[in-house]
């Protein structure tokens, strides 16, 4: 507990136009259940404990640009998901509906986007 204060971080929420699309897109990338749904908002528990993720419709969303450019939407938030092998998380990745993305900064970290364009990173653990 932060401080004796009782604070704990449960949930990341991402919006999307779509949240129920984007959280099958996470079902299918990460082997989660969808813990609660409904149109406007669906929510995932990581079965080890920790941050679980939600996913909230938002109207006027709007796919962040990747990487940041001046006048573009920018990535408020992005995933960081440890893997075994690199090359065959991306894969599964591309093959469960992301992109790899076009621009790769870092040799040992492979980064992609979800359906809604949210740039997450897969590394070695």
């Amino acid at each position: 507990m932060a401080g004796g204060m009782g604070l704990t971080l449960t949930t990341v929420n991402l919006s999307a136009p779509d949240p129920v699309v984007l959280a099958r897109f996470y079902q299918r990338l990460l082997g989660w259940e969808i813990t609660e749904e409904e149109p406007e908002w669906v929510l995932m528990r990581n079965p080890a404990g920790g941050v679980g993720l939600a996913f909230q419709s938002e109207p006027t969303y709007t796919r962040p640009a990747w990487p940041a450019r001046p006048g573009g939407q920018q990535m408020m938030a992005h995933l960081e998901i440890q893997v075994d092998d690199l090359e065959r998380a991306a894969a599964h990745a591309v093959a469960c509906g992301a992109t790899r993305a076009d621009h790769q900064p870092q040799e040992d970290v492979l980064v992609h986007l979800d359906p809604a364009g949210h740039p997450f990173c897969l590394y070695l653990g």
